[in-house]
């Protein structure tokens, strides 16, 4: 596949030039973050699945920075909220207010009526006001005083949250993990990532200045759109689905776990699979696509036994496991 750029790039809803200018899209996050390529491209798969995103790493690594840049390189509305203890549920979602005036009560949006909301440190605002999201992720609308308000669409959650620092944090109930389509781990860079890093910055970079760093919007919602009906097009035999099933269905009976893969999880990964298989160029999904997308489609939908996390077993070594020992459609 030849190097995608950002000239064929644009809102144009041609498949072909929105496939290029989503390629151009993860180019253009790249001007700005170094050595986080599987992060850009689940945040991709993501806009291709209508999914929502769980950015999990320790503070610095930047989570934040990664999704502003996707902001930044999308023709879309984007607003960000720093998650606290004291934040409300209206806050994210809006309110009634009184007006004097007219002597009425008007609905006064909150930031989750954009296309891409920016939920930084997730896990550090109460259950309260985390669940206040919910309905947001799931159906796409916020009901307020019984009324029902659309999102816009696209709509898109991107969440923060930091692995290690759990003092006066909230950990996410299954059930709002569940409504993530995706958990991306966000490691450390390399040695020579952190060199290219400090280069940057040296060199003037200013990550609060992204236009600077000639960060500019190479996609819109009509290329989202054509992606989105070019994806659905793409060929899922029944020996991959047959696949995913039974790679679930292993979850479920491993003996590490106390929770598997619900079906709302093995939809999750043929979606993200044939995602991934459009990315790359194909029309059809193979085994491989299944495989790139297991861990960060399943690791957040499974629960550990305490004895085996005493024992150092996790999440992504249970699946891989699972992976090796699944039989493989020919």
């Amino acid at each position: 596949m030849m190097a995608p750029t950002t000239d064929n790039a644009g809102p144009t809803g041609d498949p072909r030039s929105s496939h290029a200018s989503l390629e151009a899209l993860r180019a253009e996050i790249s001007k700005a973050v170094v050595g986080q390529d599987p992060a850009v491209t689940g945040l991709v798969v993501a806009l291709l699945c209508r999914g929502h995103v769980l950015l999990e790493g320790v503070p610095g690594v930047a989570k934040t920075l990664l999704v502003r840049a996707l902001a930044s390189s999308l023709d879309i509305d984007t607003k960000r909220v720093q998650f606290t203890p004291d934040l409300m549920p209206s806050d994210i979602t809006g309110s009634l207010v009184y007006d004097a005036r007219t002597t009425e009560f008007s609905f006064q949006p909150g930031p989750v009526f954009t296309n891409l909301l920016l939920a930084d440190e997730i896990n550090r605002t109460p259950p309260k006001t985390q669940s206040s999201l919910l309905e947001a992720m799931e159906e796409r609308q916020v009901t307020v005083d019984g009324t029902p308000r659309p999102l816009p669409e696209p709509f898109l959650v991107a969440a923060t949250q930091n692995p290690v620092e759990y003092e006066g944090t909230y950990p996410l109930p299954e059930a709002q993990l569940d409504r993530f389509l995706l958990k991306l781990t966000v490691p450390l860079p390399s040695r020579q990532d952190e060199i290219d890093v400090l280069t940057r910055h040296a060199e003037g970079f200013n990550p609060r200045d992204l236009r600077a760093a000639g960060v500019r919007p190479v996609a819109g919602p009509a290329d989202l759109e054509a992606a989105r009906a070019a994806v659905a097009k793409t060929t899922i035999s029944p020996e991959i689905t047959a696949y995913v099933v039974d790679i679930c269905r292993a979850t479920r009976e491993s003996p590490s776990l106390t929770l598997g893969v619900s079906p709302r999880g093995a939809t999750a990964l043929l979606s993200t699979a044939r995602a991934w298989a459009w990315l790359t160029g194909r029309d059809y999904v193979i085994p491989d696509d299944v495989k790139a997308l297991a861990l960060p489609t399943l690791r957040h939908r499974i629960q550990l036994r305490p004895e085996a996390e005493m024992e150092g077993v996790t999440a992504d070594s249970v699946i891989n496991a699972i992976l090796a020992h699944v039989p493989v459609p020919r």
